[in-house]
Protein backbone atom coordinates (compact mmCIF):
# COMPACT_ATOMS: atom_id res chain seq x y z
CA UNK A 1 0.00 0.00 0.00
CA UNK A 2 1.46 3.48 -0.86
CA UNK A 3 1.27 6.73 0.67
CA UNK A 4 1.34 10.00 -0.15
CA UNK A 5 2.33 12.74 2.40
CA UNK A 6 1.80 16.36 2.59
CA UNK A 7 5.25 17.58 2.58
CA UNK A 8 3.56 21.37 2.58
CA UNK A 9 0.71 23.01 1.80
CA UNK A 10 -1.19 26.80 2.17
CA UNK A 11 -4.02 27.49 3.65
CA UNK A 12 -7.66 26.96 2.13
CA UNK A 13 -7.07 23.62 1.23
CA UNK A 14 -9.29 20.35 1.75
CA UNK A 15 -10.42 17.19 0.84
CA UNK A 16 -13.60 17.83 -0.69
CA UNK A 17 -16.12 15.77 -3.11
CA UNK A 18 -19.29 16.15 -4.17
CA UNK A 19 -21.17 17.25 -1.18
CA UNK A 20 -23.61 15.75 1.01
CA UNK A 21 -26.83 16.43 -0.31
CA UNK A 22 -30.09 15.92 1.16
CA UNK A 23 -28.67 16.78 4.61
CA UNK A 24 -29.80 20.46 5.07
CA UNK A 25 -32.89 19.83 6.94
CA UNK A 26 -30.48 18.69 9.88
CA UNK A 27 -28.70 22.44 9.49
CA UNK A 28 -26.00 20.65 7.21
CA UNK A 29 -24.44 22.61 4.46
CA UNK A 30 -23.95 20.79 1.43
CA UNK A 31 -19.93 21.78 1.76
CA UNK A 32 -18.14 19.72 -1.61
CA UNK A 33 -15.85 21.19 -4.10
CA UNK A 34 -16.03 24.50 -4.91
CA UNK A 35 -15.32 23.67 -8.70
CA UNK A 36 -17.19 21.08 -9.64
CA UNK A 37 -15.85 21.09 -13.34
CA UNK A 38 -12.51 20.93 -12.23
CA UNK A 39 -13.45 18.22 -9.55
CA UNK A 40 -15.03 16.14 -12.19
CA UNK A 41 -12.25 16.30 -14.93
CA UNK A 42 -9.15 15.49 -12.29
CA UNK A 43 -11.04 12.49 -11.56
CA UNK A 44 -11.98 11.12 -15.02
CA UNK A 45 -8.09 11.78 -15.81
CA UNK A 46 -7.41 8.96 -12.87
CA UNK A 47 -10.21 6.56 -13.68
CA UNK A 48 -12.47 7.79 -10.42
CA UNK A 49 -16.33 8.50 -10.33
CA UNK A 50 -16.22 12.23 -11.40
CA UNK A 51 -17.36 13.65 -7.98
CA UNK A 52 -14.77 11.20 -5.76
CA UNK A 53 -12.94 12.82 -2.79
CA UNK A 54 -10.03 14.98 -3.89
CA UNK A 55 -7.78 17.31 -2.41
CA UNK A 56 -8.84 21.05 -3.14
CA UNK A 57 -5.83 23.33 -3.33
CA UNK A 58 -6.10 26.93 -2.29
CA UNK A 59 -4.27 30.23 -4.54
CA UNK A 60 -0.52 29.17 -2.83
CA UNK A 61 1.50 26.57 -3.60
CA UNK A 62 1.67 23.07 -2.06
CA UNK A 63 4.09 19.74 -2.36
CA UNK A 64 3.42 15.82 -1.78
CA UNK A 65 6.10 12.79 -1.90
CA UNK A 66 4.78 9.41 -2.36
CA UNK A 67 6.09 6.76 0.15
CA UNK A 68 5.81 3.18 0.09
CA UNK A 69 4.74 2.76 -3.58
CA UNK A 70 4.11 4.91 -6.66
CA UNK A 71 0.63 7.23 -6.69
CA UNK A 72 -0.97 8.56 -10.16
CA UNK A 73 -2.57 11.40 -9.83
CA UNK A 74 -3.91 14.24 -12.35
CA UNK A 75 -4.13 18.10 -11.48
CA UNK A 76 -6.95 20.69 -13.03
CA UNK A 77 -8.58 23.54 -11.80
CA UNK A 78 -6.70 27.19 -11.28
CA UNK A 79 -3.47 26.69 -13.82
CA UNK A 80 -0.27 26.95 -11.85
CA UNK A 81 3.41 25.39 -12.45
CA UNK A 82 3.79 21.71 -11.34
CA UNK A 83 6.86 19.63 -11.62
CA UNK A 84 7.89 16.06 -10.02
CA UNK A 85 11.82 16.67 -9.17
CA UNK A 86 12.07 19.38 -11.05
CA UNK A 87 10.78 17.66 -14.66
CA UNK A 88 7.11 19.73 -15.28
CA UNK A 89 4.22 18.11 -14.92
CA UNK A 90 1.35 19.37 -17.68
CA UNK A 91 -2.53 20.63 -16.44
CA UNK A 92 -5.68 18.28 -16.68
CA UNK A 93 -3.34 15.12 -17.49
CA UNK A 94 -1.96 11.86 -15.79
CA UNK A 95 0.82 11.52 -13.75
CA UNK A 96 2.64 8.55 -11.98
CA UNK A 97 4.74 9.96 -8.79
CA UNK A 98 7.12 7.17 -7.77
CA UNK A 99 8.14 6.10 -4.94
CA UNK A 100 10.59 8.69 -3.17
CA UNK A 101 8.98 11.51 -5.45
CA UNK A 102 7.51 14.86 -4.97
CA UNK A 103 5.33 16.25 -6.84
CA UNK A 104 5.44 20.75 -6.13
CA UNK A 105 2.74 23.00 -7.00
CA UNK A 106 3.54 26.44 -7.15
CA UNK A 107 0.88 29.54 -6.87
CA UNK A 108 -1.99 29.12 -9.10
CA UNK A 109 -1.40 31.95 -11.67
CA UNK A 110 -5.13 32.85 -12.55
CA UNK A 111 -8.54 31.31 -10.63
CA UNK A 112 -7.96 30.49 -7.07
CA UNK A 113 -8.41 26.53 -6.70
CA UNK A 114 -7.27 23.19 -7.88
CA UNK A 115 -8.20 19.75 -7.40
CA UNK A 116 -5.39 16.95 -7.11
CA UNK A 117 -7.43 13.38 -7.38
CA UNK A 118 -6.02 10.45 -6.69
CA UNK A 119 -6.22 7.34 -8.67
CA UNK A 120 -9.09 5.23 -6.39
CA UNK A 121 -9.97 8.87 -4.49
CA UNK A 122 -8.90 9.88 -1.12
CA UNK A 123 -10.26 7.24 1.56
CA UNK A 124 -12.13 8.14 4.82
CA UNK A 125 -15.28 7.53 6.99
CA UNK A 126 -17.97 9.33 5.53
CA UNK A 127 -19.64 11.41 7.33
CA UNK A 128 -23.89 12.14 6.63
CA UNK A 129 -22.40 10.35 3.12
CA UNK A 130 -19.64 12.24 2.08
CA UNK A 131 -15.64 12.62 2.96
CA UNK A 132 -16.37 17.01 2.48
CA UNK A 133 -14.95 18.78 4.73
CA UNK A 134 -16.47 21.91 6.87
CA UNK A 135 -13.75 23.08 9.12
CA UNK A 136 -16.38 25.44 10.86
CA UNK A 137 -18.64 22.48 11.35
CA UNK A 138 -15.82 20.19 12.22
CA UNK A 139 -17.40 17.82 9.57
CA UNK A 140 -15.06 15.68 6.92
CA UNK A 141 -12.50 12.44 6.41
CA UNK A 142 -9.94 11.94 6.74
CA UNK A 143 -9.06 15.51 8.23
CA UNK A 144 -12.21 17.58 9.18
CA UNK A 145 -9.93 20.64 8.74
CA UNK A 146 -7.68 22.48 6.68
CA UNK A 147 -5.13 19.80 5.71
CA UNK A 148 -1.03 20.67 6.88
CA UNK A 149 1.81 19.39 6.34
CA UNK A 150 2.38 15.92 7.66
CA UNK A 151 -0.91 14.82 6.83
CA UNK A 152 -0.66 11.62 4.61
CA UNK A 153 -3.68 9.47 2.55
CA UNK A 154 -3.14 5.63 2.30
CA UNK A 155 -3.57 4.48 -0.97
CA UNK A 156 -3.80 1.20 -3.29
CA UNK A 157 -0.29 1.23 -5.21
CA UNK A 158 -0.72 2.80 -8.93
CA UNK A 159 -1.62 0.63 -11.46
CA UNK A 160 -0.07 0.52 -14.67
CA UNK A 161 -2.89 2.01 -16.87
CA UNK A 162 -1.31 4.42 -19.38
CA UNK A 163 -1.29 7.83 -18.85
CA UNK A 164 -4.61 10.20 -20.17
CA UNK A 165 -4.91 13.55 -20.87
CA UNK A 166 -8.14 15.27 -21.46
CA UNK A 167 -9.41 17.74 -24.39
CA UNK A 168 -11.85 20.81 -22.80
CA UNK A 169 -14.54 22.37 -25.14
CA UNK A 170 -14.02 26.62 -25.29
CA UNK A 171 -16.01 26.93 -21.91
CA UNK A 172 -18.17 29.71 -20.92
CA UNK A 173 -16.28 33.33 -20.56
CA UNK A 174 -17.46 37.03 -19.22
CA UNK A 175 -20.02 38.42 -17.00
CA UNK A 176 -21.70 35.66 -14.50
CA UNK A 177 -25.10 34.84 -15.15
CA UNK A 178 -27.58 35.37 -12.11
CA UNK A 179 -31.51 34.83 -12.07
CA UNK A 180 -32.75 37.66 -10.09
CA UNK A 181 -34.54 36.68 -7.06
CA UNK A 182 -36.22 35.16 -4.71
CA UNK A 183 -36.20 38.67 -2.88
CA UNK A 184 -35.51 41.32 -5.75
CA UNK A 185 -38.92 43.04 -5.11
CA UNK A 186 -36.83 43.95 -2.15
CA UNK A 187 -35.08 46.72 -4.19
CA UNK A 188 -36.18 49.23 -6.50
CA UNK A 189 -34.98 49.38 -10.56
CA UNK A 190 -32.10 51.65 -9.91
CA UNK A 191 -30.45 49.61 -7.29
CA UNK A 192 -31.24 46.37 -9.47
CA UNK A 193 -29.54 47.96 -12.28
CA UNK A 194 -26.86 49.45 -9.89
CA UNK A 195 -25.89 45.59 -9.14
CA UNK A 196 -26.17 44.29 -12.78
CA UNK A 197 -24.46 47.02 -14.54
CA UNK A 198 -21.33 47.57 -11.98
CA UNK A 199 -17.98 46.14 -11.67
CA UNK A 200 -17.28 43.76 -8.55
CA UNK A 201 -14.23 42.34 -7.24
CA UNK A 202 -14.28 39.36 -4.51
CA UNK A 203 -12.65 40.76 -0.77
CA UNK A 204 -9.87 38.74 0.89
CA UNK A 205 -11.99 38.40 3.73
CA UNK A 206 -13.86 35.58 1.76
CA UNK A 207 -14.08 32.10 2.27
CA UNK A 208 -15.46 28.83 1.45
CA UNK A 209 -18.64 29.91 3.35
CA UNK A 210 -19.19 33.19 1.57
CA UNK A 211 -17.58 35.46 -1.14
CA UNK A 212 -17.79 39.15 0.40
CA UNK A 213 -18.68 41.55 -2.71
CA UNK A 214 -16.20 45.00 -2.83
CA UNK A 215 -18.18 48.07 -5.16
CA UNK A 216 -20.87 49.80 -4.65
CA UNK A 217 -23.60 49.92 -1.86
CA UNK A 218 -26.56 48.61 -3.08
CA UNK A 219 -29.62 49.84 -0.94
CA UNK A 220 -32.59 47.94 0.07
CA UNK A 221 -36.27 49.58 -0.16
CA UNK A 222 -37.92 48.27 3.35
CA UNK A 223 -34.64 47.45 5.31
CA UNK A 224 -32.31 44.47 5.54
CA UNK A 225 -34.25 41.91 7.70
CA UNK A 226 -36.47 38.98 6.18
CA UNK A 227 -38.01 36.24 7.43
CA UNK A 228 -34.79 33.63 7.81
CA UNK A 229 -35.66 31.15 4.46
CA UNK A 230 -33.57 28.66 2.59
CA UNK A 231 -30.75 29.41 0.72
CA UNK A 232 -29.23 27.30 -2.26
CA UNK A 233 -25.22 27.83 -3.56
CA UNK A 234 -25.09 31.16 -5.38
CA UNK A 235 -27.65 32.79 -3.54
CA UNK A 236 -26.76 36.59 -3.23
CA UNK A 237 -27.57 38.25 0.33
CA UNK A 238 -27.84 41.56 0.57
CA UNK A 239 -26.77 42.62 4.26
CA UNK A 240 -27.46 45.90 6.13
CA UNK A 241 -24.21 47.42 4.56
CA UNK A 242 -25.52 46.90 1.62
CA UNK A 243 -22.17 45.30 0.45
CA UNK A 244 -23.59 41.53 -1.23
CA UNK A 245 -22.13 38.06 -0.25
CA UNK A 246 -22.15 35.15 -2.73
CA UNK A 247 -23.18 32.19 -0.82
CA UNK A 248 -21.02 29.26 -1.45
CA UNK A 249 -20.70 25.68 -0.47
CA UNK A 250 -19.98 25.91 2.91
CA UNK A 251 -22.87 28.00 3.72
CA UNK A 252 -25.70 28.59 6.30
CA UNK A 253 -28.85 26.53 5.27
CA UNK A 254 -31.21 29.25 6.01
CA UNK A 255 -30.84 33.60 6.19
CA UNK A 256 -32.46 36.49 7.23
CA UNK A 257 -30.97 39.11 4.56
CA UNK A 258 -33.15 40.05 1.06
CA UNK A 259 -31.29 37.93 -1.62
CA UNK A 260 -31.16 39.81 -4.87
CA UNK A 261 -30.24 36.92 -7.29
CA UNK A 262 -28.73 33.83 -7.63
CA UNK A 263 -25.68 32.57 -9.09
CA UNK A 264 -26.78 29.98 -11.73
CA UNK A 265 -25.46 26.77 -11.15
CA UNK A 266 -23.07 25.95 -14.15
CA UNK A 267 -21.55 29.28 -13.30
CA UNK A 268 -20.94 29.05 -9.75
CA UNK A 269 -17.61 27.00 -10.40
CA UNK A 270 -16.37 29.84 -12.80
CA UNK A 271 -17.36 32.50 -10.31
CA UNK A 272 -15.57 30.50 -7.65
CA UNK A 273 -12.43 30.66 -9.13
CA UNK A 274 -12.25 34.65 -9.49
CA UNK A 275 -9.44 35.52 -8.08
CA UNK A 276 -9.43 38.29 -5.34
CA UNK A 277 -9.40 41.66 -6.35
CA UNK A 278 -10.21 40.54 -10.19
CA UNK A 279 -12.96 42.89 -11.47
CA UNK A 280 -16.11 41.06 -13.10
CA UNK A 281 -19.85 41.77 -13.69
CA UNK A 282 -23.01 40.11 -12.99
CA UNK A 283 -25.80 39.57 -15.96
CA UNK A 284 -29.30 38.75 -15.58
CA UNK A 285 -30.71 35.32 -17.37
CA UNK A 286 -33.59 34.23 -18.03
CA UNK A 287 -35.19 30.62 -16.30
CA UNK A 288 -34.91 29.24 -19.52
CA UNK A 289 -31.33 30.09 -20.44
CA UNK A 290 -30.67 28.74 -17.09
CA UNK A 291 -32.20 25.48 -17.49
CA UNK A 292 -30.68 24.94 -21.10
CA UNK A 293 -26.89 26.10 -19.76
CA UNK A 294 -27.62 23.26 -16.64
CA UNK A 295 -28.81 21.10 -19.00
CA UNK A 296 -25.06 21.34 -21.26
CA UNK A 297 -22.80 21.49 -18.22
CA UNK A 298 -24.62 18.53 -17.46
CA UNK A 299 -24.31 16.83 -20.55
CA UNK A 300 -20.15 17.77 -20.95
CA UNK A 301 -19.91 16.05 -17.16
CA UNK A 302 -21.26 12.94 -18.90
CA UNK A 303 -19.09 13.38 -22.03
CA UNK A 304 -15.89 13.57 -19.82
CA UNK A 305 -14.78 10.05 -20.43
CA UNK A 306 -15.35 10.03 -24.20
CA UNK A 307 -12.68 13.18 -24.00
CA UNK A 308 -9.87 11.52 -22.93
CA UNK A 309 -6.75 11.23 -24.91
CA UNK A 310 -3.24 9.09 -24.68
CA UNK A 311 -1.33 11.53 -23.10
CA UNK A 312 1.86 11.34 -25.32
CA UNK A 313 -0.47 12.25 -28.62
CA UNK A 314 -1.08 15.29 -29.51
CA UNK A 315 -2.50 17.51 -32.33
CA UNK A 316 -0.30 19.92 -34.01
CA UNK A 317 -1.90 24.01 -33.28
CA UNK A 318 -0.16 26.35 -35.30
CA UNK A 319 -2.22 28.84 -33.90
CA UNK A 320 -1.82 28.07 -30.42
CA UNK A 321 2.20 27.88 -31.45
CA UNK A 322 2.11 31.61 -32.54
CA UNK A 323 0.11 32.74 -29.56
CA UNK A 324 2.76 31.22 -27.67
CA UNK A 325 5.32 33.13 -29.16
CA UNK A 326 6.17 36.06 -27.07
CA UNK A 327 9.84 36.79 -28.22
CA UNK A 328 10.70 37.97 -32.03
CA UNK A 329 9.28 36.80 -35.16
CA UNK A 330 6.74 33.86 -34.63
CA UNK A 331 7.36 30.83 -37.42
CA UNK A 332 5.56 27.97 -38.35
CA UNK A 333 7.31 24.32 -38.01
CA UNK A 334 5.53 22.79 -40.85
CA UNK A 335 6.20 26.23 -43.45
CA UNK A 336 10.01 26.38 -44.17
CA UNK A 337 9.19 29.65 -45.83
CA UNK A 338 8.72 31.36 -42.56
CA UNK A 339 11.85 30.76 -41.25
CA UNK A 340 14.29 29.31 -44.15
CA UNK A 341 16.48 32.22 -45.39
CA UNK A 342 18.84 32.06 -48.75
CA UNK A 343 22.55 32.09 -47.84
CA UNK A 344 24.44 35.06 -47.43
CA UNK A 345 26.43 35.27 -51.25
Amino acid sequence: MSRLIVASIGPASSVQDGGRPGSQRYGLPPSGALDRLALAVANCLVGNAPFAAAIEIGPFGAAFSARDGAVRLAISGAPRNADIDGRPVAHETSVTLRDGETLTLGFARSGAFSYLAIEGAVRGAAVFGSLAVNARAGLGSPYPRPLQAGDEFSLDNASDAPEQRIELPKLASGPIRVVLGPQDDEFDAANKALFLDSEWRISATSDRMGYRLEGPVIKHLHGHNIVSDGTVNGSIQVPGNGAPIVLMMDRGTSGGYPKIATVISPDLGRFAQVSVGTAFRFKAAGMAEAQDAARAFVQLLRTLPDRLRPADSFALNIDALHDANVAGHAVSAVDAGTWQTSAEP
